[in-house]
């Protein structure tokens, strides 16, 4: 037989380099999402672009900048400066309502020059008063008072006041909807499976039976108090200078009550007036609230691996989506994509709001720059919330119930019977019947470790001894029925 050849192939060509011959994605125009939040997830998460984007940040500070000249020249404060008429005030309105597209790329343009986001904001501002004549004619008093833009304000002064609005839009208008939707369902769901029967399991191991409907009623309710709580946030705001004093408002106003006119202001924007802070606002109120939103995506990641497993189990059955792959080997799989999504769009959404919480609420002494940077990820941090809420709510309305399964599963476990016939056989003992020694001692030598049939527990019934009432109605209980209170608990939601 002849020797194999040893001869050394050739050596594989070397790989193209990545420069040499592909397209630099970053050169695309317009650009490529660097994150899912604005590429792949996009349609889901739109809605908070209105509130937490950069944009929707200098569109606040606009109008914080707007009210606050209004709110100046509609009280008086400042000795001289004219009133301005209702048209006026539409007209500066008008810009906060307007702002758009050129605006967005006109403070682009101005920050290339101020290196600085708000006063880009100012110059913008002024730069419409200043064309106001050629709108609303050339009696306008507007360009007398365009040095009141931005009067006596730090940039903290406008950013704590517009993040406050920021937030409280994106969570009044956008989240909180979209979780209240998503609790309902799931109540909904609760509601109607509230009598349905099932095996409980109680560290992965059978245990006394209870209701769907009743389990995820307990999700439904943990849910609905993080809610409330959300609900119930207050977004604070202060007005009060460089270093929280009043100390230019004073000098260049002595004879105005300042913290009375920087109340009435914050309280206008719909805001809960904070009177003692540093430069910045001290943002305890974003770190109660985020600690609320995480605290409700943790019981929505527990309602998601919950669900995960009864799919396992095969207490869900998933209704198959037209035309959708579940494996792209495997054809029969329906995979539970919408919990799984779920799970680790919450688990980013809490790492980010964790962070938040934790350091918005210290500031070096006066201030420092790290609330700056990490305020402009409030987006993400609600935007992984809002796609993960939307998995679910779309999960739980692809779910049927395999109803044989549920009764298969309490039938082939009647040992669980074993806690309600042991708890009979106390009451009776109590109540001076004989024979009842050692009762749980005795069922948990029947049914410890072993399968039991409906005979096996009628059989070990009818020799106890119990009074004739009760042996009646131990005899006729089956792990189905072993149900309590829970569908009746269930009624709880609607309180």
């Amino acid at each position: 037989m002849p020797a194999p050849d040893r001869t050394p192939s050739a050596a594989p060509a070397a790989a193209p380099t990545a420069h040499a011959t592909r397209v630099p994605l970053a050169e695309i125009d317009p650009p490529l999402a660097l994150g899912p939040l604005d590429g792949r997830y996009r349609r889901t998460v739109a809605p908070l672009v209105d509130h937490l984007s950069e944009a929707a940040l200098n569109r606040e500070r606009v109008h914080v900048e707007v009210e606050w000249l209004i709110h100046l020249t509609s009280h008086r404060v400042v000795p001289g400066a004219p009133e301005l008429s209702a048209e006026e005030q539409a007209y500066l309105r008008g810009v906060v309502t307007g702002f758009g597209a050129t605006d967005v790329a006109r403070l682009a343009e101005i920050e290339r020059t101020t290196v600085h986001d708000v006063k880009a904001v100012e110059y913008l501002l002024k730069e419409r008063i200043a064309a106001a004549p050629d709108v609303l004619g050339p009696g306008t008093v507007l360009p007398s008072v365009s040095e009141l833009v931005h009067f006596c304000c730090t940039s903290e002064d406008v950013n704590n006041l517009s993040y406050a609005l920021m937030v409280r839009g994106a969570v009044q208008d956008v989240w909180l909807p979209a979780a209240t939707g998503l609790v309902d369902d799931l109540a909904t769901m609760a509601r109607d499976l509230a009598d349905v029967p099932m095996l409980a399991l109680t560290h992965g191991q059978p245990a006394t039976p209870t209701t769907l409907g009743k389990e995820l009623a307990v999700l439904a309710h943990r849910l609905r108090r993080q809610l409330r709580r959300v609900a119930g946030a207050e977004f604070l705001g202060k007005l009060n200078g460089a270093t929280g004093t009043y100390g230019a408002h004073v000098v260049a106003v002595p004879g105005a009550d300042w913290p009375e006119v920087s109340r009435t202001f914050v309280e206008h924007l719909g805001l809960t007036w904070n009177p003692l802070t540093t430069q910045i606002e001290s943002h305890d109120w974003q770190a109660e609230l985020y600690a609320d939103v995480a605290r409700f995506n943790r019981v929505l990641h527990n309602l998601a691996t919950d669900v995960w497993t009864y799919i396992s189990r095969g207490v869900f059955v998933q209704i198959p989506v037209a035309g959708a792959t579940g494996s792209s080997t495997m054809p029969h799989k329906v995979n539970p994509i919408r919990f799984e999504n779920a799970e680790a769009n919450l688990e980013l959404s809490c790492a980010l709001l964790d962070t938040l919480a934790s350091t918005l609420v210290t500031s070096r002494l006066q201030r420092d720059l790290t609330d700056s940077t990490t305020q402009r990820n409030i987006g993400p941090a609600f935007g992984h919330s809002l796609l993960a809420v939307d998995n679910v709510r779309r999960g739980l309305g692809a779910l049927s119930v395999d109803r044989e399964l549920l009764e298969r599963e309490l039938d082939q476990n009647w040992e669980v019977l074993g806690e309600p016939v042991q708890s009979a056989m106390r009451a009776a003992a109590v109540s001076g019947v004989t024979g009842m020694e050692n009762p749980y001692e005795r069922l948990k030598e029947l049914t410890r470790g072993r399968r039991l049939t409906a005979d096996d527990m009628r059989e070990f019934i009818a020799g106890l001894g119990l009074p004739e009432d009760v042996a009646a109605r131990l005899t006729a209980l089956t792990p189905g029925g072993y149900t309590g209170l829970a569908a009746d608990l269930v009624g709880y939601l609607d309180d």
